[in-house]
């Protein structure tokens, strides 16, 4: 029975340039897995005597990566590390099995870098590497919890409850409706400990109390899964998102 799939686990192929060069070059901090391996080996550097001593003046072959491709490896790192995801990097420029790498993992591949998701959904190309693009690729759970509240308003007067609605910072969105309901707020809540019964008290007393407002329903998800961008948890002690 085939294990399942690693939700978590994402695989970044870039592919570097060999160069042949005397000039001496400190060694890689940088980790890419070995194509073929799930282990990690350093990006070689110039010298590479013994003991990691380096030996300038000798030519020795390095490889590196173009600033682009550089750009989208360093935004999936980012984008994977605020979202929980763990990011894998094989250099298929360093591949000695680049033929059967590229006819397994890669078929139709023409451009790199490539980031294969755990869906096996796939971003291919320095263009496609976007926040957004990125974010769709790593449903994160939601650091804040929300609230979704219908509101009825006295008189149709929308333009004079939005203005309002917009003074409280939880609301974070409103849309107008037709139909039985005239206002549909988006209701978010920085502190990580509000529960239910705080959200509902705010909409009530902020919301309800208003003298435009006829009417109210909330809903309080019990778990919410987000493809947008998301500011990370705000920490005791440190700096509010």
């Amino acid at each position: 029975m085939a294990e399942p799939k690693d939700r978590q686990q994402l695989t970044l192929y870039v592919q570097s340039k060999k160069a042949v060069t005397s000039f001496y070059r400190p060694p890689a901090s940088r980790s890419f897995a070995a194509a073929g391996s799930p282990e990690s080996v350093g990006v070689p550097s110039a010298g590479g005597g013994a003991g990691g001593e380096e030996s300038p003046g000798v030519a020795e072959e390095v490889f590196f990566l173009s600033d682009d491709q550089a750009r989208c490896l360093a935004l999936a790192e980012e984008t994977a590390a605020r979202r929980g995801f763990r990011l894998r990097v094989v250099d298929v420029g360093k591949a000695g099995m680049f033929t059967k790498l590229l006819a397994e993992h890669l078929r139709g591949v023409e451009r790199f870098p490539v980031l294969i998701g755990p869906g096996g959904q796939r971003l291919e190309g320095v263009e496609a590497f976007s926040e957004e693009r990125l974010c769709d690729l790593m449903p994160t759970e939601m650091f804040r919890l929300r609230a979704f509240t219908y509101v009825k308003v006295r008189g149709g007067d929308l333009d004079a409850i939005r203005d309002i609605l917009l003074t409280y910072p939880e609301v974070r969105e409103l849309h107008l409706l037709t139909g039985d309901w005239d206002v549909f707020a988006v209701l978010e809540f920085r502190d990580s400990n509000t529960r239910k019964r705080q959200v509902l008290e705010f909409v009530t007393e902020k919301i309800r109390g208003l003298p435009e407002v006829i009417d109210t329903s909330t809903l309080v998800p019990e778990y919410s899964v987000t493809k947008f961008p998301v500011a990370p948890p705000h920490r005791p002690g440190g700096p509010a998102a």
